[in-house]
């Protein structure tokens, strides 16, 4: 008897085993938690097979049964998605699913209208989107769960090709009340004896901390976070300054206080901002298309969200 269930479910069943938990799989997917195990059950009641042990509070264990039924998931997920590449290339349209990975301090003012406008121009794509650290990114695409990302170039490894689009100069974020507030530039041996509110991701944190020790300068740091949008409101309620290569359109920090960004001198090394995708590997037609349109809308003149340097 032929066996009935569908693609989407294939892929709800990779997601709960990759996430370990229904909830994990609905976040990583953005869909509701009772459709994935309704699919769940649905594949286990099709297959006559537990797929899943569920453990309170500690989510789902794949069965053995499960783990094989997950891996030839794959396999037929990945063929299907080539299937729809070739129907592409054949045709010469632009079709189909792309991943795209983002560095998720500018992802939220980046991606969505540079979305916005290639789901515009190429509405036949399948366009779905996941923001990331950079390990995570580097990872995501070496597994081949994103087809391409948008990141800075810090260390990007050898088997990744980074394609670099503009080039993003550093800047001290202060409160309207701070000391320097009023200087129209600093250097970093301004901010060094003043208290910092450091971004500490994962390669951001060195970079920034690099200003520093290339002129054997110790800052004073008063608060870490992880998050973009807490430096930013920290900052503005005077809990000391922080460091950024992104200048959002709006000086606003998220809870509505005012910020103050300052160029900083000195030539503190620019990050750029670009595309990784895998080394040698053909590009599907989706991913051409998309590495096209970021080239024509990432420019040193202007970038979706981002309030660029004036020219000097």
């Amino acid at each position: 008897m032929a066996r009935r269930f569908t693609l989407r479910q294939l892929d709800y069943l990779v997601a709960v085993g990759e996430a370990g938990s229904i909830a994990g799989a609905a976040e990583r997917l953005n869909v509701s938690s009772p459709s994935i195990s309704a699919a769940i059950a649905q594949l286990e009641a099709e297959f006559g097979l537990p797929l899943f042990i569920r453990r309170h509070a500690q989510g789902l264990l794949p069965t053995q049964s499960g783990q094989r039924l997950i891996a030839q998931a794959r396999v037929v997920l990945a063929e299907a998605a080539a299937l729809t590449t070739l129907a592409g290339e054949i045709s010469g349209t632009v079709r189909g699913p792309l991943r795209v990975g983002c560095f998720l301090t500018f992802a939220q003012f980046v991606l969505p209208q540079l979305r916005r406008g290639f789901t515009d121009t190429w509405p036949e794509v399948a366009f779905t989107q996941q923001e990331m650290t950079q390990p995570a990114l580097i990872e995501a695409l070496r597994r081949a769960d994103l087809d391409v990302a948008l990141t800075y170039d810090l260390d990007i490894p050898d088997d990744l090709e980074f394609l670099p689009l503009v080039s993003l100069p550093p800047y001290a974020l202060l409160d309207e009340a701070h000391p320097l507030a009023s200087r129209t530039s600093l250097s970093v041996a301004d901010l060094a004896p003043c208290p910092m509110v450091l971004l500490d991701l994962p390669q951001s944190g060195a970079y920034f901390l690099s200003f520093f020790t290339a002129q054997g300068l110790v800052p004073q740091i008063a608060e870490r976070t992880r998050d973009f949008a807490t430096m930013r409101s920290l900052v503005a309620n005077g809990f000391g300054y922080s460091l950024a290569n992104i200048h959002p359109r709006s000086d606003l920090a998220p809870d509505g206080r005012p910020l103050r960004y300052v160029p900083l001198t000195g030539a503190p090394r620019p990050l750029v901002l670009g595309l990784v995708l895998m080394q040698g590997a053909q590009a599907p037609r989706t991913v051409r298309a998309f590495v096209d349109f970021c080239r024509s809308q990432i420019t040193a003149r202007s970038v979706p969200g981002i309030r660029l340097p004036e020219p000097s």
